[in-house]
């Protein structure tokens, strides 16, 4: 049975981690492009960057730009890094999703949240080498409607 995929969340996208790369992204995606800061984007050790929202109605997604080089302190290894290029898409049960990869024999490795949330990522490699990071919906702020209040 097909894993159920909810919605689009976020597309992760690696950048230098300096201070002047940056801001050169900050002015790329806020100034140039018009984006909205998340301005509670966790702090994520050894990780810099931010999160900018995409579109302008209560389920806007975002781009979530990592500052990163090399293999990344979150990585098991340069494959199994979650800075890497990805897309994320919320599924309705994390745990089926794995189940289901796992049943399928799709290889994937899973990071204990990054963001505080109780909630795995599962990180995907597409037939092609792509990154698809699948988490629990509702577990992260990607999406207006799971900001509380």
């Amino acid at each position: 049975m097909p894993i159920k995929v909810i919605e689009l969340h976020h597309h992760g996208i690696r950048i230098d981690p300096s201070d002047d790369a940056q801001e050169k992204a900050r002015e790329f995606y806020s100034d140039l492009l018009g984006l909205e800061a998340d301005e509670g984007r966790p702090d994520i050790p050894g990780i810099p960057g931010f999160w900018m929202y995409v579109g302008n109605d209560e389920q806007r997604t975002q781009i979530h730009l990592m500052g990163a080089t090399g293999v990344s302190p979150v990585a098991r290894n340069a494959e199994e890094d979650p800075t890497r290029t990805h897309v994320a898409l919320a599924v309705e049960d994390i745990n089926e999703a794995r189940r289901e990869l796992e049943e399928r024999g799709v290889r994937h490795w899973t990071v204990r949240s990054l963001v505080g949330k109780d909630s795995d990522q599962v990180f995907v490699p597409d037939p092609f080498g792509n990154v698809i990071e699948l988490h629990q919906i509702g577990t992260c702020r990607c999406n207006r409607v799971s900001l509380p209040g």
